[in-house]
């Protein structure tokens, strides 16, 4: 091994466990009598938060291949924990399957005989169709699967021999992936977002939703170092150097999630399409117009302002904050991309309890992942040959 430290490896908590198989529990059990009492409303909630699932999951294993093919050594300490987080991946196909039986409920392109007396729809069959959805859906979360599977794999194998050779074919494996993951990510933010309102459409939409994805992975990881930092569970190597550039990295993705929805705005605004404005016309009338003034002030302001200066970005307790208030803004935004699509008797929005109670399901199944992970593995990639590199940095 080229690193000259001895790491000791310590057990979490065992509450970290207890308290995430009990939030589970009480989300199952919620999001059942959920579906009991309506059930529409209730796949809705679902839906939004096995997006925001997949935002944390696939942000995650983005965030490991883009340190292996920048070349990066002050995120090595880190890694470990972000692979962790990716280890929700593999659930997405089983987790997927609850979606399927609300399809017609999602999907107004999924009715046949709504397509029949609608000439836009029925010129989008050739792609929203039910059987091409769920090929795309199947392939995807496969690929995403043998990619994490490959990529953490080989990482934990450099634990045990140190081989460097480990590191390069990670860094080619983690180029094609990015490549994949534009794409792929893409197609998901079209087929379980956009398509919800199916006559409008957006050119920079995955971008947007790209942008929020990496953007709550870092929030994590960032919310995750600091409380294992703060409790030792990591080494003293972690330094304030480290705790910047994780505070950069989620001011940058600040900036670039507000570009994004400011371009995506702006340009809807000035072309002003009427089947381009309507998804925005939605949002800007009845309640919908609080969140959205919400998610300007409190997803990009907030963390825009908190951010913005040096010792903000090395204040352990500031970056625990804003990390919280990140992932929180980030699901209201996901929430804010789907659910005005939903169609309700009464025409219009209303709060529901169930909105609540998946992502308490959520919450639950990544501690309960993270804590079995740490479990069988090492916090730290302990054979990584620039995990020194990664300890000595300073700005």
């Amino acid at each position: 091994m080229s690193n000259n430290f001895v790491y000791q490896k310590k057990e979490l908590p065992s509450y970290i466990g207890k308290i995430g198989i009990t939030l589970l529990i009480i989300g199952i059990i919620l999001g059942v009598i959920s579906y009991i009492v309506n059930p529409s409303r209730a796949a809705f909630s679902y839906l939004t938060s096995y997006i925001y699932l997949v935002s944390i999951g696939i942000g995650s294993l983005f965030l490991v291949a883009l340190e292996y093919t920048a070349g990066a050594t002050w995120s090595t300490p880190f890694r470990r924990i972000v692979e962790f987080l990716a280890a929700a991946i593999p659930l997405l196909i089983i987790l997927a399957v609850p979606l399927l039986f609300n399809l017609h409920d999602f999907f107004l392109w999924a009715n046949k005989e709504v397509v029949v007396n609608d000439k836009i729809l029925e010129g989008k069959t050739a792609y929203l169709n039910v059987p091409f959805l769920l090929i795309r859906l199947a392939f995807i979360l496969i690929s995403w699967i043998i990619f994490y599977w490959v990529i953490t794999k080989n990482s934990r194998k450099q634990d045990e021999t140190g081989d460097q050779k480990l590191t390069t074919r990670n860094i080619k494996i983690s180029t094609v992936f990015i490549l994949w993951f534009a794409v792929s990510i893409s197609i998901i933010a079209v087929d379980w977002i956009m398509s919800v309102e199916p006559h409008w459409f957006s050119t920079i939409f995955g971008a947007y939703y790209f942008a929020g994805t990496t953007w709550a992975a870092l929030a994590a990881l960032t919310l995750i170092v600091v409380l294992l930092k703060e409790n030792g569970y990591l080494v003293d190597k972690i330094k304030k150097d480290h705790y910047y550039s994780l505070g950069t990295l989620l001011f940058a993705f600040t900036c670039f999630w507000g570009y994004m929805a400011v371009s995506q705005y702006l340009l809807i605004w000035y072309g002003d399409l009427p089947a381009e404005t309507t998804w925005f016309f939605h949002r800007w009338h009845g309640l919908w117009t609080v969140l959205s003034i919400a998610l300007i002030v409190g997803h990009f302001i907030v963390p825009f302002l908190a951010l913005l200066s040096f010792p903000s970005k090395t204040d352990p307790k500031r970056l625990k904050f804003i990390s919280i208030w990140i992932l929180v803004f980030h699901f209201i935004d996901v929430y804010w991309m789907i659910m005005p699509g939903m169609k309700v008797e009464s025409g219009g929005y209303f709060f529901s309890w169930s909105d609540l109670v998946f992502p308490i399901a959520v919450v639950g199944l990544l501690m309960i992942v993270f804590n079995s992970m740490a479990k069988k593995y090492n916090l730290i990639p302990v054979g990584d040959p620039k995990l020194q590199r990664g300890f000595d940095f300073r700005l």
